[in-house]
């Protein structure tokens, strides 16, 4: 029973604390930022698949595919830091119906090209150097950490602006900003379908892209007080 006296006061002092500061009233918002962009650098995904009986030979084929691919884009003028390899697979399977064994081989890249008017032109050279799998194109910006700064500048203001049209419908106004969180921040992409390009024609030329804009977008919460 020696504890209860001290619950009580200490009820008691957290009561009066709450009377003494209460809560200080707050709008809560959401803003947001949109910036758009042109992109100027294109990642591409491509792939060499090689299949047959022999491992050796299959090996050896998709090995000579992946070089003569590396050595175009090297004549391109692409640097070393922007061709990455993403995997090497080597399969055995087995048929069923002819009880026999044979060997997919596969290799997949990842090209960066820091200007996107070479498009067209790689992708010819690598369909023309041995590709026979394009398994995505992604577009982007160079400048996209800047443009996301300018995004969040934009949607903290308009979380401001929100606030501001609240408490006017109100007969109030705001004061400074209490909390402020970014809810997200993001750089959609928009991706071309992969494609198996073994049977068909790499020469069939015309504009192949159309690249559009980026939309870089913030969301923020914020809490402002409220008068």
């Amino acid at each position: 029973m020696k504890s209860l006296p001290l619950f009580i006061f200490l009820f008691t002092a957290m009561s009066l604390t709450a009377q003494t500061h209460p809560t200080e009233p707050l709008v809560h918002v959401t803003g947001k930022g949109v910036v758009k962009v042109t992109p100027d650098q294109v990642v591409i995904k491509v792939r060499v698949e090689s299949e047959g009986k022999d491992v050796v030979a299959v090996k050896n084929e998709n090995d000579a595919s992946i070089n003569a691919v590396i050595k175009f884009l090297r004549s391109q003028g692409l640097a070393s830091e922007d061709v990455r390899t993403e995997y090497i697979n080597l399969n055995k399977n087995y048929d069923y119906n002819s009880k026999t064994y044979s060997y997919k081989a596969n290799q997949s890249l990842t090209i960066l090209l820091k200007d996107i008017t070479q498009y067209e032109g790689i992708i010819s050279g690598l369909l023309n150097s041995g590709i026979n799998r394009i398994d995505g194109v992604q577009f982007m910006s160079s400048q996209a950490a800047t443009l996301q700064q300018e995004a969040r500048v934009k949607a903290i203001l308009d979380a401001k602006k929100r606030a501001e049209t609240y408490a006017e419908a109100l007969g109030q106004s705001i004061g400074k900003a209490v909390v402020i969180s970014e809810a997200s921040a993001n750089v959609p992409s928009p991706q071309l379908r992969s494609a198996n390009f073994a049977m068909e024609s790499s020469d069939a030329g015309g504009e192949t892209m159309a690249p559009g804009e980026l939309s870089i977008t913030v969301m923020i919460s914020a809490s402002f007080e409220l008068k």
